[in-house]
Formats: C-alpha cells, sequence, structure tokens
C-alpha cells in the first residue's frame, strides 16, 4: 500500500469517526439550525424545517441531551437558542437549563414548524429556513450528517455546492476492499493510527455512566445484576453485552455524555468499539493487537457503509457488528481468511434487520448484533462458516458485502416507507 493511499485511509477515518452528543439525526437537525441562526444573526422568531423521511424516522422517538425531553421541536429550539455549529455533532454541548426553559417556551408559542421534504431521492436531507422580520436564512445539510451544501443569507447565496461533492469525490479515489481493510490495519505504523483509541476511552465511559443511572431501558445495568450471574455467567461474554448495550441506553436516552460516532452514527460507533475493548482486555491483550483491532473493525463499519449508504432500512447495528466481530476474530489469533468466514456469518444471520429510527429499544438491536459478533468470531476460528450455496453468501466476501448492501438500499426501500408509515400514524 502506498503512501498516499495510507494517507487517504486515515483522513478517511478520522472523518468517519469522530465524537458526538446524542443521537445523530436530530442532533444534525440542531447543527443546521444552529447554521442558519448564525447565517440571520439573531434568535430567529419562527423557524422551518423540512427534513426527508429518514431523519424523521430516526429522530421521532430519541432522547436529547439535557433536556430530559423527547423529538425534533426541543432539538430544534436549542440550535438556534445555544447551538454552536463549530462544535458539529457536539452542537448542544454548552446548553443549561435556561436555554431548555426558553426552548420550551418557543415551543409552546408554535413558533416551529417541521414537515416532510417531498420529491427528494436522498435520505439524509435536512433543511433549516429562520425567520426574523422580513430576513430570511437557509440552511441545508445532506449526504452527511455535518455535509453542508447550500447557505444563503437574505436572499444571498454563500455557499451553493453539488451534493456531499467532497466527500464523494474523494471516496470515489478509494476503493475499500476486505483485503485492503486487513492490510491497512494490520501494517501500517502505530503511531499513525493509536488516535482510535479514543474511541475506547469515550465508549467505555458512556458505558460506566450507564451503570450508575437509569437510562432507556437500563439493559446493561439490568444484564450486570442478578441475571448475569443466574444465567449467563459473570463472562467475558456477557460483559460485552452489558457495556455495548450500556452505552446504547445512555445514548438514546439524551445522557450529556460523548460518544464516538462511526459513519454518522452513534450507536455504530459503540457496537464497532466496546465488544472489541471489552474482548483485548478480558485476555490482556497488548495495546498494539488492541490499536489493530479497533482499527479494523471501524474501517470495516466505513467500508460496508459506503455502499448502504448514511441512511437506510437496513439498521446499522448489523454493519457495526460485522465490523467487531472482525476485530474479535483477529485478537482470537485469526488470520484473512478467517476474518472473511467471520463477515459471511454475520451477513448470514443478520441482514433483514429493520431499522424503525433511533429509540431506547436500539439497545435490544445492539445487543443482538454483538451476540452475533462472537458467535461469527467463534465459528470462524473453527473454520466454519455460511458457504455460496446457502442465501445470499458468495463465495467471494466483497460480493457478499455488495449483496447485504444491496439489500438494505434498494431492495428493502418499501419496508423503509412502511415502517415510517406505521410509526407516522399510531
Amino acid at each position: 500500500m502506498s503512501t498516499i493511499e495510507r494517507t487517504k485511509i486515515i483522513d478517511l477515518i478520522k472523518r468517519e469517526v469522530i465524537p458526538a452528543i446524542g443521537c445523530t439525526e436530530p442532533i444534525a437537525v440542531s447543527l443546521c439550525v444552529a447554521k442558519a441562526t448564525e447565517i440571520l444573526g439573531c434568535v430567529p422568531q419562527n423557524i422551518e424545517v423540512k427534513l426527508s423521511a429518514n431523519i424523521l424516522k430516526n429522530a421521532m422517538g430519541v432522547g436529547i441531551p439535557g433536556t430530559g425531553m423527547i423529538g425534533l421541536p426541543i432539538a430544534i429550539a436549542l440550535g438556534a437558542l445555544a447551538g454552536k455549529s463549530e462544535y458539529q455533532l457536539e452542537v448542544l454541548r454548552n446548553i443549561c437549563k435556561n436555554d431548555v426553559d426558553a426552548g420550551k417556551k418557543m415551543i409552546d408559542e408554535k413558533r416551529i414548524k417541521i414537515a416532510l421534504k417531498e420529491d427528494i431521492e436522498e435520505k439524509l436531507y435536512i433543511e433549516a429556513i429562520c425567520y426574523h422580520g422580513n430576513q430570511k436564512s437557509i440552511a441545508i445539510i445532506s449526504g452527511g450528517h455535518t455535509n453542508f451544501i447550500y447557505i444563503e443569507q437574505c436572499g444571498k447565496e454563500l455557499l451553493n455546492v453539488a451534493h456531499s461533492a467532497s466527500e464523494s469525490n474523494e471516496e470515489e479515489d478509494l476503493k475499500l476492499s476486505l483485503r485492503k481493510v486487513y492490510d491497512f490495519a494490520m501494517n501500517t505504523p502505530l503511531d499513525e493510527i493509536d488516535f482510535i483509541l479514543e474511541t475506547a476511552r469515550l465508549n467505555k465511559a458512556a458505558a460506566e455512566e450507564s451503570f450508575h443511572n437509569d437510562y432507556g431501558h437500563s439493559l446493561g445495568r439490568t444484564l450486570r445484576g442478578k441475571y448475569e450471574k443466574q444465567i449467563m455467567g459473570d463472562s467475558i461474554f456477557s460483559h460485552i453485552l452489558s457495556y455495548t448495550s450500556g452505552a446504547c441506553d445512555a445514548r438514546m436516552a439524551g445522557a450529556m455524555v460523548p460518544v464516538m460516532s462511526n459513519s454518522g452514527s452513534g450507536n455504530q460507533g459503540i457496537s464497532a468499539t466496546l465488544p472489541v475493548v471489552i474482548f483485548a482486555e478480558e485476555n490482556n491483550k497488548s495495546q498494539e493487537e488492541l490499536t489493530r483491532a479497533l482499527v479494523l473493525s471501524h474501517l470495516m463499519v466505513i467500508y460496508i457503509k459506503q455502499s448502504l449508504g448514511r441512511l437506510s432500512a437496513l439498521c446499522g447495528c448489523v454493519v457495526a457488528a460485522t465490523g467487531s466481530s472482525c476485530g474479535i476474530t483477529y485478537l482470537m489469533g485469526g488470520n484473512y481468511n478467517q476474518i472473511a468466514y467471520a463477515v459471511k456469518n454475520m451477513i448470514a444471520n443478520l441482514t433483514g434487520m429493520i431499522c424503525d429510527g433511533a429509540k431506547p429499544s436500539c439497545a435490544l438491536k445492539v445487543s443482538t448484533g454483538v451476540s452475533t459478533a462472537v458467535l461469527s468470531a467463534i465459528m470462524a476460528m473453527e473454520d466454519r462458516f455460511v458457504t455460496s450455496v446457502e442465501g445470499i453468501i458468495d463465495e467471494d466476501v466483497d460480493q457478499s458485502i455488495r449483496n447485504l448492501t444491496r439489500i438494505g438500499s434498494q431492495g428493502m426501500n418499501e419496508t423503509d416507507k412502511l415502517v415510517l408509515e406505521i410509526m407516522t400514524n399510531k
């Protein structure tokens, strides 16, 4: 691998693996509103937000950090009142009680309007329009949670770029494969990739926060109680489940704690990180082994998401857990072929798990994903894997991945519409 290509991959990881406070869909809406407010130059009197269906789906039932509230209205209000766009997906990190009270008042005064953006193909689309008197500003995010493609101030265009141009052009030049992901993780000098250890620090801290408080369904905390010893035993496997689901509990309930996201999703970042971290720590693996396993896991997620897309009808836990299964297989002493076996086992098992929005019960799906990750790694280490005569698995592991992402990005589109219809008509 050339130095230029290695540098591009490092830049890609640093762009996709970033801190986030709260669920990234409503937080991205806050970010867009914050930018529009900054362009307007004052707190808007009224705010109109137009969103793609997938953004609506992922923002309806999730807690907003520091508020004790659920959903988009308070995220929008706080973006205008206290958000700072320079903080990106930590846009609300400085909010206080007074801001929340002011946000509730803005909602009560019906100064916020939320609508579905019609006739767009992009699944990640946020348009914020802020008004004050006869002044108006517009900000649009599309294709990525922090990717602004249009900014307008009082009729004057300040930014107008082709959808995701900067990101997509770079990624088109960087064709990943499982072999390339593996070679990068195994051979890149350690001092060039040790930044990935920050994912372990942040996401483990989020899990430990959940053990001391009652967040969401408290799945992680429940697993650490009497059931851990009675049913699963005090084992590495049970610790992987409790830590991963616990971090998700905290994040989905709106805890004011940052997690390291992957490809725009905190749950993906959590699922790609914590199973690997817990397995490495409890098996006394070296820091180098942990670093390389985390890079393998996170870059695998990025690779799969390149063809799946930021948002889809397919639960992101499937993708992220596939990454962690690769990392665990490596930590178990697995070679490239066995890591490919783990990927095939994951795709054969979890393909088709629907995404029905971001919400506290995502912790259940996260635990399903990571338990399958461990199972797939165990099978792979015994050289057992789902073969090409079975279902959607192909002899070529990269084609198997494309089969997965094709189902998620194309085949499940009608499922996505039906899920949203059910959610919005309850």
